[in-house]
């Protein structure tokens, strides 16, 4: 019986055929895996998704090899797409990013936070990196060693991420 957390069944075949050294599927792995690898990085590289994704693409194919659990490979994946996405965000200085007009304080047309994507795009690099975070379901010890931040730093940037959400999500409700 299947858990929920087994790659699917064609994914299961070339993730064995790849670790056994076949080339193609290798390509075809990563062919295969490249809309999930994009859609873990874009909420944490944005602009810079791109360039993390091809990160994360070329990590998965170097640590193939130390997959110990061929059931676990979508978690593993994920573990080291956020973590690429991280490092790509901060390589690319995406993490130094200037502050949005919600966190300057200046109020926004209320009409913008219809979409999420919207209000995201509002706030820091910093903040959308710990609410992305959060949305995969890291807790915070993880976002911690992922972000290679102390503990407390990352609570309280969650706080204030989640509140800037909501004060850009809901403006005339402050």
């Amino acid at each position: 019986m299947k858990t929920e957390h087994e790659p699917p069944t064609a994914v299961a075949a070339l993730l064995s055929r790849a670790r056994a050294g076949d080339a193609q599927a290798m390509n075809d792995l990563l062919t295969e895996i490249t809309p999930y690898v994009a859609h873990v990085c874009f909420p944490i590289a944005r602009d810079n998704a791109s360039d993390a994704v091809q990160e994360a693409l070329l990590a998965i194919y170097r640590g193939l090899g130390t997959l110990r659990e061929p059931a676990a490979f979508y978690g593993w994946v994920r573990s080291v797409t956020v973590r690429e996405a991280v490092r790509t965000a901060k390589r690319l200085k995406v993490a130094e990013a200037a502050c949005s007009e919600v966190e300057s304080g200046h109020p926004a047309n209320p009409l913008d936070a219809v979409h999420i994507n919207d209000v995201l795009d509002r706030l820091s690099a910093q903040h959308r990196q710990v609410l992305a975070l959060r949305f995969y379901g890291l807790n915070e010890d993880e976002m911690a060693a992922t972000l290679s931040l102390p503990v407390g730093t990352v609570r309280s940037r969650l706080y204030r991420a989640r509140r800037r959400f909501q004060e850009a999500w809901q403006p005339h409700a402050a």
